[in-house]
C-alpha cells in the first residue's frame, strides 16, 4: 500500500466524521420510556381541557395573541436584574420570560433573548395542584390547577436597586374556606425562581391533593444543518436513577413517558438556554410526557408530579418547587441539581468536550480572553501530544527521504502491483520506516477537533465571547474569512513539508486537499479555525525541527 493512501483515507474518514456527528445530534437515538396510563382528558363548559384524576392535562397551545387565544387573566410582569416575565393570574402560568443580560445578537444589545414564548413558540411553564377526587364533588372547587383564577394584588413588580428578594404572591379562594397562595420569589442575580403552593385548609375536612409541574414547548423547526452551524438539539430532556435522558417531540408523540423518580427533574432544552422544574432534594414524584393539539396546534408536554399531603381542618401546608430558565451555564446548572449540566450537550464527544472546557475554564480564568485561552489550549495540546507527534513526524521524514526510491519502484513495477508493493515493504523494513506512522497526527487531532467543535457550539459561555479587531464572537464564522485562507495557506505549506505522494492520482487529490478543507472552514466558528491555525503553525514548526535537527543529522 502506498504510505500516503493512509492519510488521504484518514482525511475522507475527517469529513465523513463532521457531517455524521452533525446529523447523530439532529438524530440521536432516544432511550426507551414506557407507556403512561393515559387518562382521558376532562373538558369543562367553556370548552378547554381540565386535567383528569391521575394524570394533568396541559392547556391547549395556541399562537394568537393573548386577547384572543382565550387567556382571560390578567398578567403580572416580574423584572429583576436577570429576569423580566410575564405571569398570568389564570393558573400562575409564565407566559414570557426576556433574560436582559443576555442580548439576541452583539448587533442588537438592547433585545434580550427571549425563553419562554407563549406567542411565538407556544412555549410556557405551568403549575398547579390537584385535589385527590371524591365521588359526587368537583375537584376544581377544592384545589387550583393551572387553569384556575387566582387574585393579585398588582400587576407590576420590579426588584429595586439594594434589594436582594422579591416576592410575588397570587391567591386563590376555594370552596369551604380552602385558601391556596402560589409564591413565586426571585433573587438578585439568579435565574432561579421558587414557587411554593401554600394550602391553608379552613374547611371541615382532610384535604388531600398533589402538586404538578410542567412544561409546554411548540413544534421545533430545523434551521441550519452542515455548513450554516450545527443544529442544537430541541426537546425535553429529564433525569432519573442518576441518569441523563432526551425525549425528542417524536418520541412523545409514539409512546407518552411515565415513571417514577427520585430526585429528578424535567427540562425543556435548546440550543443554549433551557428551562427546567427541580423539586426539593429527595422528593419522590413522577414524570410524565403527553402531547396537546388545539386547532392544529401542538404543544409537548414534559412534566412532574408530587406525592400526596394531607392537610387537616384548619391546618396548612406548603408544596415547594423551583423553577430555572435561564443559560445553559455548566457550573451554575450543577450547583442546581445533579446532571442538571448534562443538559449542555456534547454529543458522542462529551468524554473529549467536558475536559477540553474544564481546561479552557482554569485558562480563562488567569487570560481572562476566549481566543488567548483558545491559542494557550492548543499549546498545551500540543505539549502533551509532542512526542507522538515526534514519531510520526520522524517516519514522515525518513519517508521523504526515500521517495526517489519509491518513485524509481513506481515506475519500474507500473504493470506490476505486486512485485511494487513487495518491492516497497523491503524498502520500509531495510529504512526501519513504519508507513502508517504519518497517519498518526491525524488520528489525534479528529477527536480533539470535534471535542472543541463542540465545545464552541454548545457553551453559552463562549457564545459573543470576543478576541481581538473584529472578531466580537468566536461562536460564529469569521465575516471576512481571514483564519479560513490562513490556515488554508498553512496547510499547503505543511503539506511541502511531507513526502511528495508517488501515485499521479494521490498527487492531484492531495493539491486539492488546502482548497476544500479551506472552503468548509469558512463556515466554521471562528474560534474552531484559530485552534485548527495554530495547531498547523505548531505542527509545521515541529516537523521543521525534526527534519533538520534530528533526521538531517542521523
Amino acid at each position: 500500500m502506498d504510505s500516503q493512501r493512509p492519510f488521504l483515507y484518514l482525511t475522507l474518514l475527517f469529513m465523513l466524521f463532521l457531517i455524521w456527528t452533525t446529523w447523530q445530534q439532529d438524530h440521536a437515538p432516544q432511550p426507551p420510556v414506557s407507556a403512561a396510563s393515559s387518562a382521558p382528558a376532562m373538558v369543562n363548559s367553556a370548552g378547554q381541557e381540565v386535567p383528569a384524576q391521575g394524570m394533568p392535562t396541559a392547556l391547549p397551545g395556541q399562537a394568537a395573541p393573548l386577547a384572543a387565544n382565550g387567556i382571560v387573566g390578567q398578567t403580572v410582569t416580574v423584572r429583576t436584574d436577570t429576569l423580566v416575565l410575564k405571569i398570568n393570574t389564570r393558573g400562575g402560568e409564565i407566559l414570557e420570560t426576556d433574560l436582559p443580560t443576555y442580548p439576541i445578537s452583539l448587533d442588537t444589545p438592547d433585545k434580550p433573548v427571549k425563553v419562554l414564548d407563549l406567542n411565538g413558540r407556544n412555549y410556557v411553564a405551568q403549575s398547579g395542584l390537584q385535589h385527590l377526587t371524591v365521588e359526587g364533588v368537583d375537584a376544581k372547587t377544592l384545589a387550583p390547577d393551572h387553569l384556575a383564577m387566582y387574585g393579585a394584588a398588582q400587576t407590576e413588580y420590579t426588584l429595586a436597586n439594594g434589594q436582594d428578594e422579591l416576592v410575588v404572591p397570587l391567591v386563590w379562594q376555594g370552596a369551604n374556606g380552602v385558601v391556596v397562595t402560589k409564591r413565586f420569589t426571585f433573587k438578585r442575580g439568579s435565574f432561579l425562581v421558587n414557587v411554593e403552593h401554600e394550602v391553608k385548609n379552613n374547611s371541615n375536612s382532610i384535604w388531600s391533593g398533589t402538586e404538578y409541574n410542567q412544561i409546554k414547548h411548540g413544534e421545533s423547526v430545523h434551521t441550519g444543518g452542515m455548513l450554516g452551524g450545527v443544529q442544537a438539539y430541541v426537546g425535553g430532556a429529564y433525569y432519573h436513577d442518576g441518569k441523563f435522558a432526551k425525549l425528542s417531540f417524536a418520541n412523545m408523540e409514539k409512546t407518552p413517558a411515565s415513571g417514577d423518580v427520585a430526585g429528578g427533574w424535567v427540562a425543556m432544552v435548546e440550543h443554549y438556554f433551557i428551562s427546567a422544574w427541580v423539586p426539593p432534594k429527595g422528593q419522590n414524584d413522577q414524570y410524565y410526557s403527553m402531547v396537546t393539539n388545539n386547532q392544529g396546534v401542538k404543544g409537548y408536554v414534559l412534566g412532574m408530579r408530587s406525592a400526596a399531603k394531607q392537610i387537616a381542618p384548619g391546618a396548612s401546608d406548603s408544596f415547594k418547587s423551583s423553577f430555572y430558565v435561564g443559560p445553559k451555564d455548566q457550573d451554575m446548572l450543577s450547583s442546581i441539581a445533579p446532571g442538571l449540566d448534562l443538559t449542555v450537550d456534547y454529543g458522542i464527544f462529551a468524554f473529549i468536550s467536558k475536559p477540553i472546557f474544564w481546561l479552557m475554564q482554569m485558562i480563562h480564568k488567569v487570560v481572562g480572553n476566549w481566543g488567548w485561552t483558545i491559542i494557550f489550549l492548543t499549546i498545551i495540546i500540543k505539549a502533551l501530544f509532542f512526542w507522538p507527534s515526534a514519531v510520526s513526524y520522524k517516519s514522515m521524514a525518513k519517508m521523504k527521504a526515500v521517495s526517489p526510491k519509491l518513485k524509481e519502484l513506481n515506475e519500474r513495477f507500473a504493470d506490476d502491483p505486486q512485485g511494487k508493493q513487495k518491492a516497497m515493504m523491503e524498502i520500509y523494513r531495510k529504512e526501519k520506516i513504519n508507513p502508517l506512522g504519518g497517519c498518526l497526527p491525524m488520528i489525534i487531532q479528529i477527536p480533539v477537533f470535534m471535542g472543541l467543535y463542540w465545545v464552541l457550539q454548545g457553551s453559552v459561555e463562549l457564545r459573543q465571547a470576543p478576541w481581538i479587531l473584529w472578531y466580537k464572537d468566536l461562536s460564529l464564522m469569521d465575516p471576512w474569512y481571514v483564519l479560513p485562507l490562513i490556515m488554508g495557506a498553512s496547510m499547503f505549506l505543511q503539506q511541502k513539508l511531507n513526502p511528495p505522494q508517488v501515485d499521479p492520482m494521490q498527487q492531484k487529490i492531495f493539491q486539492f486537499m488546502p482548497v476544500i478543507f479551506t472552503v468548509m472552514f469558512l463556515f466554521f466558528p471562528a474560534g474552531l479555525v484559530l485552534y485548527w491555525v495554530v495547531n498547523n503553525i505548531l505542527s509545521m514548526a515541529q516537523q521543521w525541527y525534526i527534519n533538520k535537527k534530528i533526521v538531517g543529522h542521523a
